[in-house]
């Protein structure tokens, strides 16, 4: 049986609900850190292997450039340990409403904000 029913593929015109944004936003950040934690890695072993590859490494983390990508691995980290935890408490069976769900991804936003905050005076 073929159902005639009209099909939105334009993605500019969907509106996603905020819960599906948080989600979203999660798979992303998770990305981000999994792909991050390799430059993190190099960067310590670097760091590590002599005196001439820490400063090495010291020096390029003076830039502008890193300091803003140490901010950006940071809040995507803050963003998804956040989230999961909001996931987590999903999972035991609390805010699966439409209307707790949408105020506690509205809350990890928050918290994410501020903890994004923190992490750039952290890194200037």
């Amino acid at each position: 049986m073929k159902k005639q029913r009209p099909v939105n593929l334009d993605l500019q015109t969907i509106r996603f609900p905020v819960t599906a944004i948080a989600s979203i936003l999660h798979r992303v950040s998770g990305v981000i850190v999994y792909v991050s934690l390799a430059i993190l890695l190099a960067l310590l072993a670097e760091s590590l292997g002599s005196k001439e590859g820490f400063d090495n490494v010291a020096s390029l983390a003076d830039s502008f450039l890193i300091k803003f990508v140490l901010w950006g691995i940071l809040t995507a980290l803050a963003y998804h340990i956040v989230v999961g935890i909001r996931h987590m408490i999903m999972d035991l069976g609390y805010w699966e409403e439409l209307e707790s769900g949408t105020q506690s991804a509205k809350v990890s936003f928050v918290i994410a904000i501020i903890l994004s905050l923190l992490a750039g005076i952290l890194v200037w």
